[in-house]
């Protein structure tokens, strides 16, 4: 499941159960670009929910975690942050993160 810029509450309703990565990106940024089939592969293929969200399009959710560099992804696992990555971040360290192998 991908879910692009969700509302607060979608975001919330989202992340509360199982595992999700949430993908804060935006179009211009050359490694986010780089990030965007890694995270969807990881969706695609495996029981990792995605979220994506354009800091150009909504400014409110990555206020609220920090968010100063992009690409950054934060791992949430039944509404629990397991992990936070800042950068252009591997498919191997993400299924690490939630113990996929």
């Amino acid at each position: 499941m991908i879910k692009l810029n969700p509302t607060v509450a979608e975001f919330n309703e989202i992340t509360a159960t199982g595992k999700t990565v949430v993908d804060f990106w935006a179009s211009w940024c050359g490694p986010c670009r780089a990030q965007a089939p890694i995270v969807e592969e990881l969706a695609n293929t495996t029981d990792v929910k995605l979220i994506k969200i354009d800091v150009d399009a909504d400014d409110v959710l990555p206020a609220d975690f920090g968010v100063t560099s992009i690409p950054t992804l934060v791992l949430f696992e039944d509404g629990v942050i397991v992990e936070k990555f800042i950068g252009l971040t591997p498919i191997t360290e993400l299924k690490a993160a939630f113990g996929i192998k």
